[in-house]
């Protein structure tokens, strides 16, 4: 039988990536969903600062603000996050995010009234829009993984990511061009709300598609449209659903726990009611890329105090009044965020796929930690408000393009129990309990121990080096199971 032709869409994206026939059609259709929704998540960020700091409704300095909000989203999801893998253990993947999805429409639209009634929502939006950025992105990701095989995504995750980049873009700069107009910022709500409206919509599409093509593959009906969300099966390397045996759990770091002497049985159970900490605690695997997720948010946000500090001490000794302060920091971050978004772009388009091709997922996750270290090391001997600037820069990009696909890589080889519910640990609580932890050690660097912020980059040093350790190990046990997956 003769191999299908590439279209003109699997011919054109081949700039990117290695798309092969007929593949294309999904890729694109997830890489607009996945912009959709981050287009959403950004619109949402630019809304919350104005909230808070003109409305003045806190009396907490930037700080302190970000510290508390941080811990008070972590206990958020520590509630949330449980409920989310009841839900996942018992509804197909579609009907999951037509559940989750819609309440945080409904939240935003909530929001709106509340403004418009003029009560004070700058708090809880804040700690509302911690729980939301996380937990809808990680929701997205685990809605395409369970899409793809380990070398479907390898291959394809990049094109998802060029739409989620340039979805996250395109949010910001709308909403502060509606900002710029002086429209009333309540309606910044619905704005939020429409893109994951229409992102809604065509989850519903994708799944749909798939649905059909795996219900062709596979007659049993062992599908996903008819699973939970969550089972302890595995996508094997064509597609089907397998059962994960002793091979599977020894790959993840798991001892068997079935006894080969015992007979399996021919319609085995995948239903599972293990909680989505438990599913983290008591994989290593797991646990690590949950280190790792937190790991990476202490450095990167201790960074950003780091780069806040160096520019207020310059545009302090350059200005004549507090506006020109102003005018002097705003330019900067204009700057600094227009260039690492064309960076970040630039390399998701044309390097991403290039990197996990050559130095593979392994490789590829340690590309991030060695770009903070040299970047960290060049702020301790070379602290010029230019090399902390640049080095941001750098390690800010590779964050929001190569090491963002990777991470979302390394959930490709688990079971879609892991996926649905462990990744909302691995990426929703690990990154916000990432950004307390930074918090609270700006908290006692610079408020009770009076130190400079240029010095938390010596902190910064000494977690780069454990996270790269980690990543080391992350990468040799995604090889074992990803060859187990294979099998």
């Amino acid at each position: 039988m003769p191999e299908p032709r590439p279209s003109l869409l699997d011919r054109a994206l081949r700039v990117f990536t290695d798309v092969r026939p007929g593949e294309a059609g999904t890729a694109a259709l997830l890489a607009v969903t996945g912009f959709f929704f981050l287009a959403s998540a950004n619109v949402a960020k630019v809304l919350r600062e104005p909230l808070i700091l003109v409305g003045g409704e806190s009396g907490l300095t930037g700080a302190q603000l970000k510290s508390y909000t941080s811990a008070g989203a972590a206990m958020l999801l520590l509630l949330v996050v449980p409920l989310y893998g009841r839900l996942a253990g018992r509804v197909p993947r579609r009907r999951l995010m037509n559940v989750v999805s819609p309440v945080f429409i409904a939240c935003f639209g909530a929001f709106f009234v509340l403004a418009r009634l003029v009560v004070p929502v700058g708090v809880p939006f804040y700690v509302f829009l911690a729980v939301f950025n996380v937990m809808i992105v990680a929701q997205f990701w685990a809605f395409a993984n369970d899409l793809y095989t380990d070398d479907q995504g390898k291959r394809l995750f990049p094109i998802v990511g060029v739409g989620a980049t340039a979805g996250a873009a395109v949010g910001a700069l709308a909403a502060g061009r509606a900002a710029a107009l002086h429209l009333d910022l309540s309606l910044l709500f619905l704005v939020a709300a429409a893109p994951l409206i229409l992102a809604v919509i065509l989850t519903n599409v994708v799944d749909t598609r798939e649905r059909r093509r795996e219900e062709g593959a596979d007659p049993s009906g062992m599908t996903s449209g008819l699973l939970p969300a969550a089972t302890t099966q595995y996508r094997g390397a064509t597609g089907e659903f397998r059962t994960v045996d002793d091979q599977y759990r020894a790959a993840s770091g798991l001892h068997p726990t079935v006894a080969r002497d015992q007979p399996v049985p021919e319609e085995p159970d995948t239903r599972s009611s293990t909680g989505a900490f438990t599913l983290v605690f008591r994989n290593p695997y797991l646990l690590m890329i949950a280190l790792l997720v937190l790991l990476l948010n202490w450095v990167n946000t201790s960074g950003e105090i780091i780069l806040s500090d160096f520019i207020a001490r310059r545009a302090a000794e350059v200005a004549a009044s507090p506006d020109g302060e102003q005018a002097i920091i705003a330019q900067f971050y204009g700057g600094f965020l227009a260039t690492t978004n064309v960076l970040t772009l630039g390399i998701q388009m044309f390097l991403v796929s290039r990197f996990i091709k050559y130095l593979g997922v392994s490789g590829s996750l340690l590309v991030l930690p060695m770009i903070a270290f040299a970047g960290y090391g060049m702020m301790v001997f070379v602290p010029l408000l230019a090399a902390v600037r640049w080095a941001k820069i750098f390690e800010n990009s590779t964050d929001y393009s190569l090491n963002n696909t990777v991470r979302h890589t390394l959930f490709l080889p688990t079971t879609r129990e892991e996926k649905f519910k462990a990744k909302q640990v691995t990426d929703a609580f690990a990154q916000r309990a990432g950004d307390f932890l930074s918090a609270a050690t700006v908290f006692v660097g610079t408020g009770l121990l009076g130190l400079a912020a240029a010095r938390l980059a010596y902190v910064n040093l000494v977690l780069i080096a454990i996270w790269l350790v980690i990543a080391v190990s992350i990468g040799r046990r995604y090889n074992r199971l990803a060859a187990a997956t294979r099998l």
